[in-house]
């Protein structure tokens, strides 16, 4: 069975919030960031996440979670830097379910049938719901070579435009694969789940 790993990219700035965004408590009392890990978890267990040097109380709650820690020292040079990162961490994967931890809402099966799509042979895959694409994306091995010179702030969307026609779309009903929280009316319009 094909190994997927679960990349929780966790190491953004949250400027916007105006604080560190991961740590404010959804209406349950649970932090934005440990919410997404324990989902992320759940459809994929061999899960790890990416955090900036500096993320210690955030690092304690994902440790405790079960998901390994991985540091970026260059993650305030954008998100292509953490994803990097964590596929250099995980490099013998059979491909990678890349989540944001500001996205605390995606269901836990929306992750599973994305991770599915690429265990079972998908190039990329990504839920869509009411017409848009949302999180998480799923990549399979081959590209491995390409996430791993990502940097800057992009990401790994030049990827996605580029082999569009690659692209496994999953019809979902899960509004949560486009709810994130970056600013303090995000988290308030999340309600209480």
């Amino acid at each position: 069975m094909a190994s997927i790993t679960g990349v929780l990219l966790a190491a953004g700035q949250g400027r916007r919030f105006g604080a560190d965004k991961l740590l404010q408590p959804l209406a349950d009392g649970t932090p934005v960031a440990v919410a997404a890990a324990r989902a992320l978890k759940a459809a994929c267990p061999d899960s790890l996440a990416v955090l900036r040097p500096e993320q210690d109380a955030l690092a304690v709650l994902l440790e405790a979670e079960g998901l390994a820690v991985v540091r970026c020292a260059a993650a305030n040079g954008g998100m292509g830097h953490s994803l990097a990162a964590g596929v250099a961490a995980s490099a013998g994967a059979d491909g990678w379910l890349v989540a944001l931890a500001d996205m605390p809402r995606i269901q836990v099966a929306t992750l599973g049938r994305v991770a599915a799509a690429i265990a079972g042979g998908a190039a990329l895959a990504a839920p869509v719901f009411a017409g848009r694409r949302g999180h998480p994306v799923g990549f399979a091995a081959r590209w491995q070579s390409a996430l791993l010179a990502l940097e800057g702030d992009e990401g790994a969307r030049a990827i996605l435009r580029q082999h569009a026609a690659l692209l496994h779309t999953l019809a979902s009903d899960d509004p949560g694969v486009l709810q994130d929280v970056d600013t303090p009316a995000d988290l308030v319009a999340l309600g209480p789940g």
